[in-house]
């Protein structure tokens, strides 16, 4: 069980690694013309959640681009076809696929 300043739930991340992992995926999408936008998305998630401790429980984050890259072309599709009205359910989609890609270590 991990504690930290007497908490069980914390995150122990740090500025400096924040700026970069952002900075990256900000580069590599721009560099790419957006096709590696969803591992700039893998890149961030991963590293908030594996600097994520609950109740004691160290977090990891298991997820893949290219998992979620298949997820994005059928999101984009189903946005087209419905004219942008799925767009509304893409945010509440990726939250799942987050967490479906989420464990706890121990």
């Amino acid at each position: 069980m991990e504690i930290k300043h007497g908490r069980n739930s914390f995150f122990d991340g740090g500025l400096f690694s924040y700026i970069g992992w952002n900075l990256l995926g900000i580069i590599l999408t721009a560099c790419t013309l957006g096709i590696c936008y969803p591992w700039a998305l893998c890149l961030v998630y991963g590293w908030k959640i594996n600097h994520t401790v609950i109740a004691g429980h160290r977090m990891h984050f298991h997820g893949s681009a290219v998992g979620l890259f298949g997820n994005w072309i059928k999101w984009l599709l189903l946005s087209i076809i419905t004219l942008g009205i799925y767009l509304f359910w893409v945010g509440i989609k990726l939250e799942d696929w987050k967490a479906k890609n989420t464990s706890f270590m121990n």
